[in-house]
């Protein structure tokens, strides 16, 4: 068994020393990583060569259809109402609410910070959420680890839902169930993580005086709408509605704050602001008519899907392309005509299109590579060899430690839905031979991969954004401690409860 088990970490241990020692380029070492993985599955795990490439490809469509996909078509919908003027726009109406440090933090890093994370990811809320804070005046070390930290509950639900989907989607898991258990765990964070910005502001825990409610009901305002809206409609706006409700209710509570100054700056009128918002308007409304709530249009739009079969060996997955359905899809739809309304025309779009997509091919081959390198090792069984070794190591006690393999996915990957991917199986696996919630434990894996504020490349996105190339070490003796932090409330929380709960 540990010979097996010591085998099937080899590509574990390779990405960890490629990426967190060599620092090698995510693509390239995600790619050698693949060939390795291949090269074991056939010479040690035994995993015929035509099923090993065949489940590799199986990996790579999944990689462009739904990741990429979702991914390209957020960035595009944000691209586009940058270049309309439309994310000047919102910046500009946020920046009308306060001029108190601390309220800034809470509406830009972390109700709009998790408002950008939900419509584009891939390190759009830190570098945009960074350098506003700037501008008001923080420190830019400081704001970069503020944008880290606030950066983190909301990447469970980044980019319409792709992590929990991906999740989902690897296990085979029932989505809208996945994505409330998220929520749910996530709770606890989503009410602390305000709470250590407001301090990180000011430098200390003395900065909650006379902010102390606004903070908590910030928390609050994100976290039980995500939890609704998760319950009702699935994985696609839970951080949407609940950036959003977090904003409303911290605008509203900052208004009626007696000692706040009038802000200088011009707020932009009711037509304005709907005008900038509505790409993001409809996609929140298409995605409300496309989901199980209104199933008269979720029935014609699933029809229209394609059944693909890859893996040749036994027990292959059937993968489903819904055409029509794809978050990514009704991204597409609503960008052109959110587009349209701001005064693009259909070329400039397909320019920036073209743009998006050239911009992110070296993340298309890293999430490839690494979806890949995952469908491998589950068909070869390194998966399985993982989850028994540890389950026989940890016991009963596993699902303490689930967060933090999920979060040595993100701090590997850098991203939650690569994390998802890697680590996905292993946590279902290791919950089945425990008899416990497979729900419960692979919720565990995203929850615990938000702490991506760990991760070297989302802080090299931080350092990059605010010109300060060569602070990384700086940021990261920053965020190692609040990170720390947030792990041990994740783990010590989500066994507690789940524990009474009776899922583990």
């Amino acid at each position: 068994m540990w010979i097996r088990f010591a085998i099937a970490l080899l590509p574990i241990v390779w990405l960890i020393i490629s990426l967190g020692v060599m620092r090698m380029p995510a693509a390239r070492a995600c790619v050698i990583g693949l060939i390795l993985t291949m090269v074991l599955a056939v010479f040690s795990f035994k995993l015929p060569v035509l099923d090993t490439a065949s489940g590799a490809l199986e990996g790579i469509i999944m990689g462009i259809w739904p990741i990429m996909f979702v991914i390209v078509m957020a960035l595009f919908a944000y691209n586009v109402t940058t270049e309309s003027g439309g994310m000047e726009t919102i910046q500009n109406m946020l920046a009308t609410i306060s001029t108190d440090k601390r309220i800034i933090v809470l509406i830009i890093a972390w109700g709009f910070g998790g408002f950008l994370e939900s419509i584009a990811g891939f390190g759009t809320a830190v570098a945009i959420a960074a350098g506003i804070l700037i501008a008001f005046g923080l420190d830019p070390i400081r704001a970069s680890v503020i944008s880290l930290i606030a950066n983190t509950t909301a990447t469970a639900f980044g980019a319409i839902g792709l992590p929990v989907l991906t999740l989902a989607e690897v296990t085979g898991l029932h989505q809208e169930k996945l994505s409330f258990i998220v929520t749910l765990q996530l709770s606890i964070l989503v009410i602390l993580v305000p709470f250590i910005l407001v301090i990180l502001t000011e430098g200390s825990i003395k900065a909650i005086k006379g902010v102390g409610f606004i903070t908590l009901m910030s928390g609050l305002g994100m976290a039980i709408p995500q939890v609704i809206a998760a319950k009702f409609v699935g994985a696609e706006l839970p951080a949407i509605v609940g950036s959003l409700c977090s904003i409303a209710i911290t605008v509203l509570l900052t208004r009626w704050h007696d000692d706040e100054e009038e802000p200088d700056v011009l707020r932009p009128n009711a037509k304005e602001m709907l005008k900038a918002c509505s790409p993001f308007i409809l996609v929140f409304i298409f995605v409300i008519f496309a989901s199980s709530l209104v199933p008269t249009v979720n029935d014609v739009l699933n029809k229209v899907t394609t059944n693909l079969v890859v893996y040749t060996g036994k027990n292959p997955n059937t993968l489903s392309i819904s055409w029509l359905s794809s978050p990514g899809t009704l991204i597409f739809v609503a960008t052109l005509i959110g587009g349209t309304i701001q005064g693009i025309s259909l070329k400039k779009m397909i320019q920036i299109l073209g743009q998006s997509i050239k911009s992110v091919w070296k993340t298309t081959i890293t999430v490839c590579a690494i979806v890949g390198l995952a469908k491998v090792m589950v068909y070869a069984g390194m998966t399985n060899a993982l989850a028994v070794a540890l389950v026989s190591l940890l016991g009963p006690v596993y699902p303490l430690f689930a967060p933090l393999i999920g979060a040595l996915g993100t701090f590997l990957t850098g991203s939650a839905t690569s994390a998802n991917v890697l680590f996905g199986n292993l946590q279902y696996t290791a919950a089945t031979d425990l008899g416990v919630s497979k729900y419960w434990v692979v919720a565990s894996n995203m929850t615990g991969a938000t702490a991506g504020m760990l991760s070297p490349q989302n802080i090299a996105v931080a350092t990059g954004s605010i010109n300060r190339e060569g602070d990384e070490g700086e940021i990261l003796k920053e965020t190692v401690k609040w990170g720390g932090l947030y792990l041990v409330v994740c783990c010590v929380f989500l066994y507690i409860v789940g524990l009474v709960a009776g899922m583990i």
